[in-house]
């Protein structure tokens, strides 16, 4: 398997820019590239997806079982020349101290060689006993390459390989020097997301260039071929899956882009054909069985939002009228009567009876453990505990009373730190966002729901 996993000693080192930089690189050479995110994270892969034009996908312990990662990235990566994993945090860190979550666990599963990338602002000899820490910490992870980001110039560069090349045997695979152009703007959520970015694909073929100039990819490649195959049992063929003939309508535009791509796969697997519509320019919803407002940023477009009052009234309709419904984070906010952002106030649907106030800190930030009740419209099934993952800096307020929610909130926030899953006609609004797997398999309860609202 040719596969590299790229890491960095700690976060903000720049790693998803290389990531970026290498994935339109090698695609620009005429290879295929599959990328893959590890953990929750929604706006990285956009923009690992616009670079290598495939889609990414995101690879989490928490969600996940190892299986399921394994088969994952199998079936993916199989028909791909490299993949390219891009890290979250540190190489060693993760949820647990044990590390049995971190990215190096990642690597070693996937048996994938590791780049790590340092920054290397306000250093030189220093970066020799860093890489020797971070090589003999655990011996079972492979650190193939280096990558020295963000360097002062060509004589920083210089002593900074040198020293590398002194007291440690890994191979420097590049020198990135500061460059504006490799700045993607952020915000309080991380990186700008692409889908809102009217200049993504310059910058990506800014950052592109770049690593192209600044790091040796024929020797990165020699190191992504050192990578070994990893089977799972979940490899094995897969049993027939019901066609469910399905039409669901989905949100997708600058305000909502936050779905997994695996997820997205398995409707079609399951026979449904989403339907793409524009909150900010359509004026009418696709005709449909259902609908699925995913999350987003509707706060940093809350005006347009606001503005395209005949979607707001098609959606009130539908979920009035009884459509099945999902939305997630942005889209339960979208449901509110208001979004209140930045001392501004604009309407929202209305069709939950709340305001929505956005805060400087997140009220809602990381894993969750939801324990659905019997309250909940898809399925009263008892079953175990299933994860998720939040990161929302709103709130709800002016609720009005008799809600139901069909979550009980182990871990995280949810609403209102205790429950998740606001019910109303058939529509169901978690601030939680979930993840179609063996644990949780969300995408058929819903169907199925479907399918039984449309009986009767």
């Amino acid at each position: 398997m040719t596969s590299v996993l790229i890491s960095a000693a700690h976060k903000s080192s720049g790693k998803t820019v290389l990531s970026i930089g290498l994935s339109a690189a090698l695609h620009r050479r005429g290879m295929r590239v599959q990328t893959f995110k590890k953990g929750p994270d929604y706006i990285d892969p956009m923009w690992l997806s616009k670079a290598s034009a495939h889609n990414c996908y995101n690879l989490d312990f928490w969600t996940q079982t190892e299986e399921e990662i394994v088969s994952l990235f199998n079936t993916q990566a199989r028909q791909a020349s490299i993949a390219i994993i891009e890290g979250n945090k540190g190489l060693y860190d993760g949820l647990n101290e044990d590390g049995r979550d971190s990215n190096a666990a990642l690597a070693k599963l996937l048996k994938t060689p590791v780049i790590l990338t340092l920054d290397t602002r306000g250093t030189i000899r220093g970066v020799a006993p860093l890489v020797l820490g971070y090589q003999q910490f655990d011996p079972g992870v492979e650190i193939a390459g280096i990558i020295l980001n963000m360097v002062g110039g060509d004589r920083h560069a210089a002593k900074l390989t040198n020293v590398i090349e002194r007291y440690t045997d890994i191979p420097v695979l590049g020198t990135v020097h500061r460059n504006k152009k490799l700045e993607l703007m952020e915000r309080y959520l991380g990186l700008k997301p692409s889908n809102e970015d009217q200049l993504a694909d310059q910058h990506v073929k800014e950052i592109c260039k770049v690593v192209e100039e600044q790091v040796d990819l024929d020797h990165l490649l020699a190191v992504a071929n050192t990578g070994l195959p990893v089977t799972s049992s979940e490899d094995e063929p897969r049993e027939v899956l019901q066609n469910y003939g399905l039409r669901i309508a989905y949100a997708r535009d600058e305000a909502f882009g936050f779905y997994y791509a695996d997820d997205l796969d398995t409707f079609a697997r399951l026979g449904v054909e989403l339907l793409p519509f524009d909150t900010l320019n359509d004026n009418r919803l696709p005709e449909a069985d259902a609908l699925f407002i995913g999350g987003g940023f509707p706060e940093k477009n809350m005006h347009a939002l606001s503005a395209n009052s005949s979607m707001m009234q098609a959606i009130r309709d539908v979920i009035n009228q009884g459509i099945p419904t999902y939305a997630e984070c942005g889209g339960l906010m979208y449901l509110c009567n208001s979004i209140r952002f930045d001392d501004e106030n604009c309407a929202m649907v209305g069709i939950i009876d709340a305001d929505c106030e956005m805060h400087e800190k997140p009220a809602g930030r990381g894993y969750t453990m939801l324990q659905k009740n019997s309250r909940h419209p898809w399925s009263c099934a008892p079953q175990q505990a299933t994860p998720g993952h939040e990161f929302h800096y709103s709130r709800l307020t002016n609720m009005a009373d008799g809600y139901e929610y069909s979550f009980d909130v182990k871990r995280g926030f949810g609403v209102d730190g205790h429950n998740d899953g606001i019910c109303y006609k058939n529509l169901l609004a978690c601030y939680t966002h979930q993840r179609n797997t063996k644990r949780n398999p969300w995408i058929p309860d819903f169907l199925n729901f479907i399918k039984s609202c449309a009986q009767g």
